[in-house]
């Protein structure tokens, strides 16, 4: 499986790829003001890199259940000096739905676009990822982060998930856009019940027909403790690292991490075990 990013062809068939994420907001779910300086921000991006993660996603907007939108001055004042900082240390990715703020991440050292709207947000970012052959993230999302978990419902959230890639992919190739320079995101927990993202997981194998990688985002998410019984948040942490494997194993190639080296231990593993099957 290849990923074409500004030029370059990456492999993902056999070894796939750690993305740390890097929340360089106030409000994240999980880590919001952690990192909310561009020098914390770098520090930690160069240790994700140190426990083996091989691109850093650089997000300065939250995307949580009920977040609001962040003005576009305000998220590339947050964004672009960790960019520039990691620039030639690490691979990035900028998780934004600005055409604006994703042009200027690729022009500072981005080399990825991450965008949870898959492309049907900004119309202008179709064109900025055209125009530079960066690599693209198309996620599936039902609503908006304010909406989204405001009673999601599908009649087969796999087939509904499909119709949306098959139609987001055209979109994106009908825009100029390479088509091996694009990955797919199911969006798990994106407008879904935990009921939806267990089917979407369990049923990872339908999306193989589109032949891009799946990118796989459940890090500390909070329907891992709705289906492993538990309610504290630190009881999501292993049966995040459990999904991985267990992805790896189904055809993901991309995993979107917190943790990145016990994440990276259950991927190497996995794959030790299915280059010799």
């Amino acid at each position: 499986m290849i990923w074409r990013i500004r030029g370059r062809d990456h492999d993902l068939s056999r070894r796939g790829w750690i993305m740390g994420v890097l929340n360089v907001t106030p409000d994240s779910f999980s880590d919001g003001g952690s990192f909310a300086t561009a020098e914390a921000a770098i520090e930690h991006g160069l240790g994700l890199l140190a426990e083996g993660a091989d691109l850093i996603d650089v997000g300065g907007e939250s995307t949580r259940p009920g977040a609001v939108p962040v003005p576009e001055d305000e998220e590339l004042r947050r964004v672009l000096p960790v960019v520039r900082g990691l620039r030639g240390r690490a691979r990035v990715s900028i998780d934004t739905s600005k055409a604006a703020v994703a042009r200027e991440a690729l022009e500072a050292g981005a080399d990825i676009i991450n965008d949870v709207t898959g492309l049907q947000g900004d119309p202008d970012m179709a064109a900025v990822a055209a125009a530079t052959g960066a690599g693209v993230v198309l996620m599936h999302m039902q609503g908006t982060p304010q909406t989204m978990q405001k009673a999601p419902h599908y009649d087969n959230v796999v087939a509904e998930v499909g119709d949306f890639f098959r139609h987001a992919l055209e979109q994106a190739v009908s825009s100029g856009i390479d088509p091996m320079c694009i990955a797919l995101d199911p969006g798990i927990g994106f407008g879904k019940t935990p009921g939806h993202n267990r089917d979407l997981l369990a049923a990872l194998d339908a999306f193989q027909e589109f032949g891009r990688p799946l990118v796989i985002g459940v890090s500390r998410k909070s329907f891992l403790g709705h289906l492993a019984g538990t309610t504290d948040p630190a009881d999501r942490f292993w049966p995040g690292v459990a999904l991985t494997s267990f992805c790896r194993e189904s055809g993901a190639a991309i995993f979107r991490v917190h943790d990145v080296k016990p994440h990276r231990e259950a991927l190497r593993m996995t794959e030790a075990i299915l280059g010799d099957a």
